[in-house]
């Protein structure tokens, strides 16, 4: 059978890429293509979000994902349509799509590892649109989330660009992520003296008239030790959510003053003893 085989003609198969024309007419229809895509990339999405997506039962971070990875499916079948369109195919593009990826990966892995990073933080959702959020030095509300970088609005209003890798590589705390509620912790001092039972029921009942916090947990207040001018104390709250907490620490801080005043509590403030001696200095001291 071997002999038989090897006796038969062997036959060598050539294949040719196919050469497609491209005229002037596809070149302006690839163009217009491109152009719808681009336009449909900035208005299906919104045009989801405000017919379908909000009438669903999705959180603002579910839908803003949504509609992010959207826009990147858009973006993708439009460019593979634009390249068939001008006879670019995969097959005879691959390699240097590959060649290619492998230099931007070495030149500019930086911008990479961020645009995965907004892949993993739009599709893992450690934090989402509207999060409260502090990472590193950073604290502030979420508002955008980029394929490179995401848009954090501290509480002075400023705008603040951090990359996604950030997010991925350091530590992050999500202050919104399972549960908007919040403990607020005011400490406080008293003169040495000052009855401390008399001054725990004053700062929970302060805390306590507060509309604007939590009723269950009740506020608590902890007498933790001795100062170096005061008897130092801990009132603790919680609030449903971290939006009023400037508001709910100015009412507390100054219902407590009030209060104090009233009762003769003093708040003291740090005291330092100077001894002067006089007299000539002996010679060891000199």
């Amino acid at each position: 059978i071997t002999d038989t085989l090897a006796a038969q003609p062997q036959k060598v198969v050539l294949t040719y890429d196919k050469v497609v024309p491209v005229t002037l007419a596809d070149v302006l229809l690839a163009v217009g293509v491109g152009l719808l895509t681009l336009a449909a990339s900035k208005n299906i999405p919104g045009f989801m979000e405000m017919t379908v997506l909000q009438r669903l039962p999705w959180e603002p971070g579910g839908r803003y994902a949504f509609v992010t990875v959207l826009r990147y499916i858009i973006l993708v079948v439009g460019v593979v349509i634009v390249f068939g369109m001008l006879g670019v195919s995969w097959s005879s593009v691959q390699w240097l799509a590959a060649a290619v990826t492998v230099g931007l990966g070495f030149g500019l892995q930086e911008i990479f590892a961020n645009f995965v990073s907004g892949l993993i933080l739009l599709f893992e959702r450690p934090m989402r649109v509207g999060d409260i959020v502090t990472v590193g030095e950073v604290s502030g509300r979420v508002t955008r989330i980029h394929m490179r970088a995401t848009t954090i609005t501290d509480w002075d209003r400023k705008e603040l660009i951090v990359p996604n890798k950030e997010f991925i590589t350091g530590r992050l705390i999500n202050w919104t992520l399972s549960d908007n509620t919040i403990r607020l912790t005011i400490p406080i001092g008293v003169a040495y003296g000052t009855d401390v039972e008399k001054v725990r029921k004053i700062l929970i009942e302060c805390a306590t008239k507060c509309p604007m916090i939590l009723q269950s947990p009740e506020p608590t207040a902890y007498f933790e030790g001795f100062g170096e001018s005061s008897l130092n104390f801990n009132v603790r709250m919680f609030l449903p959510s971290v939006d009023n907490m400037l508001n709910v620490k100015n009412a507390v801080c100054t219902a407590i003053d009030e209060t104090f005043k009233q009762e003769g509590i003093e708040i003291p403030f740090p005291q330092r003893d100077i001894h002067i001696r006089s007299g000539k200095l002996d010679s060891h001291e000199k």
